[in-house]
């Protein structure tokens, strides 16, 4: 049986899955999975089963390389950007 997760090691999965979820370029994407996350480990929080805890952290190893290739796809293929977003300003040539 391996040993289960520090308190660390599942800090350092939850922030990696945070940052891999905000690398989406798709709002709706980057959104859901920011709140996926959040809710996912807010569930484990609490948790001292180590059995339970290994469990979880393997399946989160999993799914955070998953999302790390699902990132890449979406950053190659993106859209526009939408209207709740912030969209950068449009230059003025001063000289018109």
């Amino acid at each position: 049986m391996t040993a289960p997760p520090t308190k660390q090691s599942l800090l350092h999965m939850y922030h990696s899955m945070l940052r891999t979820s905000q690398s989406f370029s798709s709002y709706n994407f980057r959104h859901y999975f920011v709140g996926r996350t959040k809710s996912t480990f807010r569930e484990i929080q609490n948790e001292s089963d180590p059995a339970k805890l290994s469990a979880f952290y393997d399946e989160r190893a999993k799914e955070l390389a998953v999302l790390k290739r699902s990132a890449i796809v979406n950053q190659l293929y993106g859209g526009w950007k939408l209207v709740v977003e912030k969209q950068k300003p449009e230059h003025v040539r001063s000289d018109s």
